[in-house]
């Protein structure tokens, strides 16, 4: 056996051993590294906020400190509001409820010619195996449930304590990391620290400001329908359709719709059929528009980024794709060399077709003299 095969064979164990050792700790940590890489973006988006109240001489800290709790006070006011609204609209609900199955069950009688009644429509829905079954499961559930929303508060709170000390000590990082880079590499880091600020920024600004414009639209639908609460249905529908990725436009409208059923039933038709009709307007007009004048990347690569930001992290990834992509787009653009484009109209879409006609016919042309010289 050749001396060197032992030697060879534990260190193959032994690297092996380390790959599932770090895959292992990979996947053990790999919650706590989402938290911290959204923790980081959040941080890049208050950094501009942060740094002028620094900029007229308040501690960064003190800074820091007071653009969160603007941000927690708005949060908890906005979220303590419309948690009242709902349980007073879900009360009436319950109360109103006879009266919606009647009207229900005497549209059902009028259009379809049958003789339902409430109380054979009670007494069905309540011996139901499916609904006793549900109430089984959501009463062993309540336990999962307060674990999950234990672990979403753990874990905004881990979010918020790493996006603080990202702001607050925001100098002092990038001194750590430039302190173990040669100074070329400092200025490429500095700047790419800058284009990511700037892009969270302006990714930001156009989410806030189609929050505003799609608040705008809907308050005045429901004003028209006079829905109540239209300012708080408003700022609802405007913040989680544009901050909550993928699902974000469904859960904004359940709300409205549900307190427009109980003013009309038809009201939570038209809810919903404005909030597709919008939605469309928004996807293929409003936000091409706003994206290409504040984060700089066309709309194709912004829906492909957070298609693959949802496939990598789920809905984390589809909140901070855009950013991310719209950073490394304008930190590469500086390192791609671009050539002048040369006076063609096929470069506009134009074909030649004039001088592709003449040559087809010259071409037929001299086939026909050499044919002809044959003979």
């Amino acid at each position: 056996m050749p001396r060197w095969l032992p030697r060879a064979l534990v260190l193959a164990l032994a690297l092996y051993s380390c790959f599932l050792l770090g895959n292992w700790a990979f996947h053990q940590l790999v919650g706590l590294l989402v938290n911290i890489l959204l923790a980081f973006f959040l941080a890049l988006a208050i950094e501009p906020a942060v740094g002028r109240m620094a900029a007229r001489g308040m501690r960064r800290g003190i800074a820091t400190f007071l653009v969160f709790l603007a941000v927690l006070v708005f949060g908890v006011g906005f979220v303590v509001l419309l948690g009242s609204m709902l349980a007073g609209q879900i009360v009436d609900m319950v109360e109103n409820f006879p009266k919606y199955l009647d009207s229900l069950i005497r549209w059902i009688n009028d259009s379809f010619h049958t003789d339902l009644s409430r109380v054979e429509v009670q007494d069905s829905l309540l011996k139901s195996d499916w609904l006793q079954r549900y109430v089984q499961n959501s009463a062993s559930g309540v336990l999962d449930v307060s674990a999950t929303v234990l672990g979403g508060l753990f874990r905004l709170l881990t979010i918020f304590l790493f996006s603080f000390y990202f702001a607050a000590d925001g100098p002092r990082l990038r001194r750590a990391l430039c302190s173990v880079l040669p100074p070329a590499r400092q200025a490429e880091v500095l700047r790419a620290w800058e284009i990511a600020v700037d892009k969270t920024g302006g990714y930001l600004y156009s989410r806030g400001l189609m929050a505003l414009i799609s608040g705008a639209a809907h308050f005045v639908l429901f004003e028209i329908l006079e829905v109540p609460y239209a300012p708080a249905l408003a700022v609802w529908v405007g913040l989680v359709s544009q901050f909550i990725p993928t699902i974000g436009t469904y859960l904004a409208g359940a709300l409205p719709m549900l307190i427009a059923f109980t003013v009309n039933p038809w009201y939570a038709v038209w809810v919903l059929g404005f909030v597709v009709v919008y939605q469309q307007f928004e996807n293929y007009v409003l936000q091409p528009k706003l994206t290409s004048k504040t984060v700089d990347i066309h709309p194709a690569v912004a829906f492909g980024s957070v298609i693959a930001g949802t496939a990598l992290l789920g809905a984390v990834g589809a909140l901070i794709a855009i950013p991310a992509v719209a950073t490394l787009q304008a930190f590469l653009g500086a390192y791609v060399k671009r050539y002048e484009v040369t006076d063609d109209p096929r470069v506009h879409g134009h074909r030649r077709y004039g001088e592709a006609v003449v040559a087809r016919l010259q071409k037929a042309l001299h086939h026909k003299k050499e044919s002809a010289s044959e003979e």
